[in-house]
């Protein structure tokens, strides 16, 4: 049951992202020059997406303490926002920026066959890898430090 739900909310992400658009880096890239040639098809997306999720999270999802396979939710348990946080968002929207890619949209659009999509999707992996090699020693000591 768990790989049937996940199977089909991938199928719906991907039909979702590439029949609105979002899969197109010319249409993302448009949507981002908000002082220039600005489509704001992309915000209507966006809206639509919420418009869906916030009922559905507030009378669905909120309520329960485990999700949906059984698992317990796995929250942040701080809000705080330093330069970790900030760093982190202003690198995403220079990629985002650069590329006109998400990586939401860029997955489901890898099937296109665009090879430059292929080097990005490989490029984020990558760059999450070295976060994570970078930053392994210390989350092992604040870990240790809360025992």
């Amino acid at each position: 049951m768990n790989l049937l739900v996940a199977a089909l909310s991938g199928l719906l992400f991907g039909l979702g992202m590439a029949i609105s658009g979002m899969v197109d880096p010319a249409k993302v890239i448009g949507f981002l020059d908000v002082a220039g040639n600005w489509d704001p098809s992309l915000a209507f997306v966006m809206g639509g997406a919420l418009a869906v999720f916030m009922p559905a999270y507030f009378f669905l999802i909120k309520p329960r303490s485990h999700s949906i396979n059984g698992e317990q939710y796995c929250l942040p348990n701080t809000s705080v926002i330093d330069k970790r946080l900030i760093g982190g968002a202003a690198l995403f929207g220079i990629g985002w920026g650069i590329a006109g890619v998400c990586p939401g949209p860029a997955i489901a659009s890898a099937s296109y066959g665009n090879v430059g999509i292929w080097i990005f999707i490989a490029s984020m992996l990558f760059g999450s890898l070295l976060v994570k090699f970078l930053t392994a020693p210390k989350a092992d000591k604040a870990k240790q430090a809360m025992k």
